[in-house]
């Protein structure tokens, strides 16, 4: 426990807290202007009014990977649960490998075959709707989940079936899923590619094209593993940025810059964890550097795929892991780039194992020493039973970072207020009648005719 808790000492710095603090309440509130109108326009005066923070305008997400993929209806029924009570955002596995596994075999659908970590993409969709949650389309041209059958392939023939994926999935799902994730992790070892058209030099080039032909009047994101995002030197020679850089300068489309963040540690990995994170990974000056350097490309920033690992089971272990998770999200919150945050797995024991093999994937589901398992990175045990860091996350979005204020409108039908950004539920006298309005830095006027 003293190991780990020397982990902390960036996040509890005083004076670290204090400037997160003061950025968060600069850049996440503002100032606003409620207007109750007659229907003739005239304003409304005396009237009762509660407005109630809904929804962040910084959407906080999970992926949503195991959804009703668990053994047991209970444990489907408490995912959906626990999810739905804390996030906005839910990322889909769009792997290509996992929505068309054989050419011609496309599994969209809600009754297709049933694939570890993969539901259905329009089983996903549901959900969202039911619960009124942003989905988030993840991995569209992920050479390394490519499938299989496309290995061999001419460039040329690879180029067209991607095109017609980018169709598929623009003519399905274009209308409702705004971020569109074109690539991810584009710095794999050689060899590890599925396709040819992987070492292609116009690979990237001809990705982001596409994307702006399918996906207009979408967000085109971009994303990138951990150490290209945050752990080279902060510069602009850095991979990731110069390869960002040199689409831009090519003509190429990005409206959104998405940075994973993955702090791994297992038990066996402990002695070391302070020397590994604390230089950037679980020190803010660091990570508010990075964010500076990207915000230099004038796009909104994504923190794609979080994991804040417990390490191991034990009180004080989770613990720390809600402490991390606490200085963590303070700081991507205090950037004021920072538009989206996705934690990764929600619940320990259903991680990814690197293994294709039905009886290899059954058998790790709940086995905490095999695959990415070992980190405990999730919010919820194995049983479903929530995390300290799942309430932690849980009171950060919906009490710290809350905004809840009972007025009465003045002579101008008016009501000023300083608030979070982002979706308020509005109740109007004494029968609580309720609106709904939206509060931006761009938009400070909520205007509603009773």
């Amino acid at each position: 426990m003293r190991e780990r808790e020397k982990c902390l000492e960036h996040l509890r710095d005083p004076e670290t807290k204090k400037l997160l603090e003061k950025n968060i309440e600069k850049y996440r509130k503002g100032d606003g202007v409620l207007r109750i109108l007659d229907a003739a326009g005239n304003p409304v005066t005396g009237v009762s009014v509660k407005l109630v923070h809904k929804k962040h305008e910084c959407k906080f997400g999970a992926n949503l990977f195991m959804l009703d993929e668990m053994e047991s209806d209970l444990k489907n029924e408490l995912y959906k649960k626990y999810f739905s009570e804390v996030f906005t955002m839910a990322t889909l596995p769009f792997y290509w490998n996992a929505t068309e596994p054989e050419k011609g075999h496309l599994r969209y659908k809600k009754g297709s075959s049933p694939m570890y970590r993969r539901p259905p993409i329009d089983r996903c969709m549901d959900f969202c709707r039911q619960y009124g949650i942003e989905p988030r389309e993840h991995a569209l041209a992920y050479d390394f989940q490519f499938p299989k059958w496309l290995k061999d392939l001419p460039v040329e023939t690879v180029k067209q079936e991607l095109e017609r994926r980018y169709q598929e999935i623009s003519e399905r799902y274009g209308s409702e899923i705004r971020t569109i994730e074109v690539t991810n992790e584009m710095n794999w070892p050689e060899g590890m590619n599925v396709t040819s058209f992987y070492e292609d030099p116009e690979y990237l080039t001809w990705c982001y094209q596409m994307a702006e032909k399918y996906f207009s009047g979408n967000q085109i994101a971009i994303n990138e593993a951990v150490n290209e995002s945050w752990l080279q030197r902060g510069r602009v020679t850095d991979i990731y940025y110069a390869y960002v850089e040199n689409l831009l300068l090519k003509g190429c489309r990005i409206d959104a810059i998405g940075m994973q963040f993955h702090a791994l540690t297992s038990k066996d990995m402990i002695s070391t964890e302070y020397k590994r994170m604390s230089p950037v990974m679980y020190n803010p000056k660091k990570i508010l550097s990075r964010l500076d350097l990207y915000s230099r490309f004038g796009k909104p920033l994504q923190i794609t795929e979080v994991t804040i690992s417990a390490a191991g089971p034990e009180p004080e272990n989770e613990q720390i892991q809600a402490e991390l998770l606490e200085g963590l999200y303070t700081t991507w919150f205090a950037h004021p780039n920072v538009e989206q945050i996705i934690y990764w797995n929600l619940v320990d024991g259903y991680a990814y194992v690197p293994s294709n093999d039905p009886e290899v994937i059954g058998a790790s589901q709940g086995n905490m020493k095999v695959g990415e398992n070992r980190f405990y990175g999730g919010l919820l045990r194995f049983d479903m039973t929530p995390k300290p860091a799942y309430y932690t996350l849980k009171d950060l979005i919906q009490n710290k970072w809350h905004t809840e204020i009972e007025a009465v409108t003045d002579v101008n039908g008016q009501v000023r207020f300083n608030g979070f950004l982002g979706e308020y539920d509005i109740y109007l006298g004494e029968t609580a009648q309720k609106y709904s309005g939206v509060l931006a830095k761009t938009t400070p006027e909520i205007i509603i005719v009773v």
